[in-house]
C-alpha cells in the first residue's frame, strides 16, 4: 500500500494524465469522425461542450464525495468510470448506437457527458488530498506538480493517438486512451493516505472551515478568475489540434507535432508557477501578494500573446505565440489551487469542486462558441475575444486575499 505523501502526489499526477487522455482523445480523433459521420465544426464544438456540462455539473458533489470518504476510494471508481465510458465512444456507429447523422450525435454528446461526469472527481478529490497530506508552504508546488499532468496528458495526446489513429483508425485510438486509466483504477485500489487526518503535525492544521467562504469577496473573484481562465485553457485544450489542421491548414502528422508543443511546455511552466508563487509567499510579500503575481503576470502575457497568434499569418510564428500563451495561460494553476486551499481549508474538497465547477463551465462555453464566433466574425476576431478575457481574468486577483491565518 501507498503511504508516503509524496508518492501519493505521484499517483494523484499519473491520475491526471490519464484523465486528460480520456478528455481530449475526442478532439484528436475529432477530424475523422467529423469525416465518417459528416459533422460540422460547430456540431463537434457542442460534442465538446457537453463532455464539460458533466465535468461542471457534478463538480461541487464529487467535491463532497472527496471529502466524505477521501481520495483514494473516489478516483479508484472514477478511473474505472472513464475506462467504461471510453470503450463505449469506440463503438459509436456500431449496431445499437446506429451510424445515422443524428443517432451519432445523440451517441456522441450522450457519452461525453457521461465521461463528462466520471471526471468530475479528479481535481477535487486531488484538493482533498494535497490538503490533507502536504504542508501549506509546499501546498503550491505540490499541486503544480498535479497539474502539470494537463500539460503531459495533452502533449502525449497527439502524438500517440494519431500514429495509432493512421494505422488502425479513431476507434482504436480511443480504447488506446483509456489504457492509463485502468492502471491508475487499479494503482488506487491499492493506496491509503497517511496514518491520520493529516501529514503534517496538528499544530500546523489549519481551523476547521465552514462553508461560509463560499460567499467571501476573495472566493468568489478567485472563481469567477478561474472561470475566464477555463474559457481560455480550453480553447487550446479542444481546438488547438483542429486549428492547425483546418484553419491553418497544416497535415495531420504536422499538426499533432506542432499541437504537442504547448503542452510539452506546460509540463515545466505549471510546477514552476507552483513553485514561484510558494517561494513569493515565504518571501516578503507574504500571503495575499505572494500569491497573486504569477496568476496575474502569467494571464496577463497570456492574453497578450493569444492576440499575436490570431494576428500574424504565418502559421509557424502563430504557433510559437500560442505555444507561449498556453504555458502563461496554465502556469498559474498551483497559486489558484493553493489560494482555494487556504480561503476553504478542510473543506477543500467542496471548494475546490466549486472553483473547478466556474472553471468548467467557462470551458463548457468556449468549445461551442468559439467556432460559432469564428464562423461570424472569423477565428482572428475569435480568439482575440479569448485575448480579452484573460486580462480580465489577471485583474480580478486584485481583490483575491486568502486568510494569513490559514498558513503555518
Amino acid at each position: 500500500m501507498i503511504r508516503r505523501p509524496w508518492a501519493l502526489v505521484a499517483l494523484l499526477s499519473a491520475t491526471a494524465t490519464a484523465s486528460y487522455l480520456c478528455r481530449v482523445n475526442v478532439s484528436v480523433a475529432g477530424g475523422q469522425i467529423m469525416t465518417e459521420f459528416g459533422l460540422t465544426q460547430s456540431q463537434m464544438g457542442r460534442v465538446f461542450s457537453a463532455f464539460l456540462f458533466g465535468y461542471a455539473l457534478f463538480m461541487v458533489p464529487a467535491g463532497m464525495l472527496a471529502d466524505r470518504f477521501g481520495a483514494p476510494r473516489v478516483l479508484a471508481v472514477s478511473a474505472f468510470w472513464w475506462v467504461a465510458g471510453t470503450a463505449l465512444m469506440s463503438a459509436i456507429g456500431w449496431a445499437a448506437l446506429g451510424s445515422s447523422t443524428g443517432t451519432t450525435m445523440t451517441a456522441l454528446l450522450v457519452l461525453r457527458f457521461v465521461v463528462g461526469v466520471g471526471e468530475a472527481p479528479t481535481f477535487p478529490a486531488a484538493a482533498q488530498g494535497v490538503q490533507g497530506w502536504i504542508r501549506p508552504e509546499q501546498q503550491g508546488r505540490a499541486n503544480g506538480l498535479i497539474l502539470a499532468a494537463i500539460g503531459l496528458g495533452s502533449a502525449m495526446a497527439p502524438l500517440l493517438l494519431t500514429s495509432v489513429m493512421v494505422l488502425w483508425g479513431w476507434r482504436t485510438a480511443m480504447l488506446v486512451s483509456g489504457l492509463p486509466a485502468l492502471l491508475v483504477g487499479l494503482a488506487w485500489l491499492r493506496a491509503r493516505g497517511p496514518e491520520g487526518p493529516r501529514a503534517r503535525s496538528a499544530a500546523d492544521d489549519p481551523p476547521k472551515a465552514d462553508r461560509t467562504y463560499l460567499t467571501s469577496r476573495s472566493f468568489l473573484l478567485l472563481t469567477a478568475s478561474y472561470t475566464l481562465q477555463g474559457y481560455v485553457g480550453y480553447i487550446f485544450i479542444f481546438w488547438f489540434y483542429l486549428y492547425l489542421v483546418q484553419v491553418r491548414h497544416l497535415d495531420l502528422m504536422r499538426s499533432a507535432l506542432l499541437s504537442s508543443l504547448p503542452w510539452i511546455l506546460t509540463i515545466v511552466t505549471i510546477p514552476l508557477g507552483g513553485w514561484i508563487s510558494d517561494r513569493l509567499v515565504a518571501g516578503r510579500l507574504g500571503l495575499a501578494r505572494g500569491r497573486r503575481v504569477v496568476p496575474m503576470v502569467g494571464l496577463g502575457l497570456a492574453g497578450i500573446f493569444l492576440a499575436c497568434g490570431a494576428h500574424v499569418s504565418n502559421a509557424y510564428v502563430a504557433v510559437a505565440y500560442l505555444t507561449l500563451s498556453t504555458g502563461l495561460v496554465l502556469c498559474v494553476e498551483g497559486p489558484f489551487w493553493a489560494t482555494m486551499m487556504e480561503i476553504a481549508g478542510e473543506s477543500s474538497g467542496a471548494g475546490g469542486g466549486v472553483m473547478n465547477m466556474g472553471s468548467n463551465l467557462g470551458g463548457m462555453i468556449s468549445p461551442w462558441l468559439t467556432p460559432v464566433l469564428a464562423e461570424a466574425m472569423g477565428w482572428a476576431n475569435a480568439l482575440y475575444v479569448a485575448a480579452a478575457l484573460a486580462l480580465i481574468a489577471a485583474i480580478l486577483w486584485l481583490g483575491v486575499s486568502p486568510p494569513e491565518r490559514r498558513v503555518a
